[in-house]
């Protein structure tokens, strides 16, 4: 089973949360949070966290608070688990400037969090749901929340994606 270890970023300014659009090798774009796969090898999470987010957008968060939340998904037909540690950035400088070296992420911009809802609702649900809750509720750092789905299907077409639970 391929397992990938990803970070995510919630990171505000006063006119909302900084999403960056993706392009997909079929194609698609979908937006998302910046981050990515941390290879644990190489990185700690904030470390592996603080360059992605450096690289797809430009820029630097010089203070982290999280986890916020964590999520797990599990494809048994594709032969894929997915676990991701969320943070949220305290603070950071710099412009947006797009230099992704993946080649993937083509806009970034904040957005207001009722817009951020709307962009990630149309991507998968282990994205939307656990942010969309966190911009509602807003719980404390040491709340740090677990979400955990299932998908099954053998491909994105035919993918049906539970939520398992929640703590």
């Amino acid at each position: 089973m391929r397992k990938w270890q990803v970070g995510g970023a919630l990171v505000e300014d006063a006119t909302g949360v900084l999403l960056v659009r993706n392009k997909r090798r079929d194609g698609r774009l979908d937006w998302s949070p910046p981050g990515g796969v941390i290879d644990s090898s190489d990185d700690s999470l904030i470390a592996g966290l603080t360059r992605e987010v450096i690289e797809e957008t430009g820029l630097r968060v010089t203070k982290w608070e999280g986890p916020i939340y964590r999520v797990e998904v599990v494809a048994p037909e594709m032969d894929w688990h997915l676990e991701v540690e969320v943070h949220r950035a305290l603070e950071f400088d710099g412009e947006i400037r797009l230099d992704d070296p993946d080649g993937i992420v083509d806009e970034a911009a904040f957005f207001s969090p009722r817009q951020c809802c709307s962009l990630l609702e149309q991507g998968a649900r282990w994205l939307h749901e656990p942010i969309s809750e966190w911009l509602e509720e807003r719980w404390a750092v040491n709340e740090v929340r677990h979400y955990r789905y299932e998908a099954r299907g053998s491909d994105r077409t035919t993918l049906v994606v539970e939520r398992a639970f929640d703590l």
